[in-house]
C-alpha cells in the first residue's frame, strides 16, 4: 500500500547552482538542467507543471534558490524549502555516498517522497516586501537623524519648522515597524524564526526584521559561513613572506551595521557578550575588533538556534 501510494505520487527535486538548476523527477525517471535565471526558470516550471507534482524540493543553500521559490509561488505549485542538514542525514541513512548533479536532485525527490517534508508557507514576495520595508525605514531613520541635528543648531524662530518634521517622520516609522511586524505573524515559518531569534537576549525587532529580510538563509549555513555571509569573518592577508593582520571583509553590510548597533545594548543586559567584550578587551583588543568578535558570536549562535529550533539559554555559550 505505501509503494503503491508513492507511486501515484510525483516528486520533484532540485539541485541549486549559481548557473544552473538541475531537476529530477520522481518516480517518472525524468532528469533536466536549466539555467538558473529568467528564461530557465520559466522552462522549468513549465515542464513541472505537466506533472502536477505533490511537492518539489529545493535546499536553502543561500539566495540562488529565491527566484525559482517565487516563480514556483506565482504558479501555485507546492514547495518545500528543505535544510540542508536534513537532507545529508538522509543521504547518510540510505547510504548514498556519491555525488554528482544529477544524484544530488535524485536525493532530493528521493527525500521528499520519503520524508513527505511539510509544504513551505513561506511567501516570497513578503521577503522582498520585508527588505523594501526595511529600506524605506532606514531612509526615515536618515532623514530623522538630520533633523535632530538641525534642531540642536538652528536658531529657536526655526525650530516650530523641524518639530512637525519630526512628528510625521515618527509616526511614519511607527506604521512601518507595524506593517513588518504584522507580515511576520501572518507566516507561521517567519514567526517561528522571529521567536527564537528574539528570545535572544539584546535582540529586538529591527535585529530580528533584518534577519529575517535579508539573510532567509540563517539556520541552514555552518558558522564560519554564517559569520562570513555577514562579513564578521576575520580573512587572512597573506602573499609570500608578507603576513598582513587578518581583517573582516565584505559580507551583507546592512545586516552587519545593524547588529553592530545591537551590540552595544546587548552587552550592557547580555551577560554573555558583556564577558567576551570584557575578556577581549583586558586582553588588549581594541574595543572596535572586540565588538566585532562579539557580533561574530552573536550570529553563530542565532545560526546554531534557529538551525535546531531551540530558543536563547546562557548555557548554550
Amino acid at each position: 500500500m505505501y509503494c503503491e501510494k508513492n507511486q501515484n505520487e510525483i516528486n520533484v527535486g532540485v539541485d541549486t547552482g549559481k548557473t544552473q538548476l538541475d531537476i529530477y523527477i520522481r518516480p517518472l525517471d525524468i532528469f533536466f538542467t536549466v539555467s538558473n535565471d529568467e528564461d530557465g526558470v520559466k522552462k522549468a516550471i513549465t515542464e513541472i507543471r505537466k506533472y502536477k507534482p505533490a511537492r518539489i524540493v529545493i535546499e536553502a543553500t543561500g539566495r540562488l534558490e529565491h527566484f525559482f521559490i517565487m516563480a514556483c509561488s506565482k504558479a501555485n505549485l507546492p514547495f518545500v524549502v528543505a535544510n540542508p542538514a536534513h537532507i545529508k542525514k538522509f543521504a547518510g541513512a540510505i547510504g548514498r555516498l556519491a555525488k554528482t548533479d544529477k544524484l544530488d536532485a535524485q536525493l532530493i525527490a528521493h527525500f521528499g517522497e520519503a520524508i513527505k517534508p511539510e509544504l513551505s508557507m513561506l511567501k516570497p514576495e513578503n521577503m522582498q516586501l520585508m527588505s523594501d520595508l526595511l529600506s524605506r525605514r532606514h531612509q526615515l531613520i536618515t532623514m530623522q537623524t538630520m533633523e535632530k541635528n538641525r534642531l540642536q543648531i538652528m536658531p529657536k524662530e526655526i525650530t516650530n519648522s523641524i518639530k512637525p518634521m519630526l512628528t510625521a517622520l515618527n509616526n511614519q516609522l511607527v506604521k512601518i515597524e507595524s506593517k513588518l511586524s504584522k507580515l511576520i505573524e501572518e507566516c507561521e515559518d517567519y514567526k517561528a524564526k522571529n521567536d527564537i531569534i528574539q528570545s535572544m537576549p539584546g535582540v529586538g525587532n529591527i535585529v530580528a526584521f533584518n534577519l529575517l529580510s535579508d539573510m532567509p538563509e540563517l539556520g541552514y549555513l555552518t558558522n564560519k559561513q554564517a559569520s562570513a555571509l555577514i562579513g564578521v569573518a576575520p580573512i587572512n592577508r597573506e602573499s609570500g613572506i608578507y603576513e598582513g593582520k587578518r581583517m573582516i571583509r565584505g559580507g551583507r553590510h546592512k545586516i552587519r551595521t545593524v547588529m553592530y548597533m545591537a551590540m552595544m545594548s546587548a552587552m550592557q543586559c547580555n551577560p554573555v557578550f558583556k564577558a567576551t567584550y570584557q575578556r577581549l578587551v583586558a586582553a588588549g583588543k581594541p574595543k572596535k575588533i572586540a565588538i566585532i568578535a562579539c557580533v561574530r558570536k552573536m550570529i553563530v549562535i542565532l545560526n546554531s538556534m534557529v538551525r535546531d529550533g531551540v530558543m536563547w539559554n546562557p548555557k548554550m555559550c
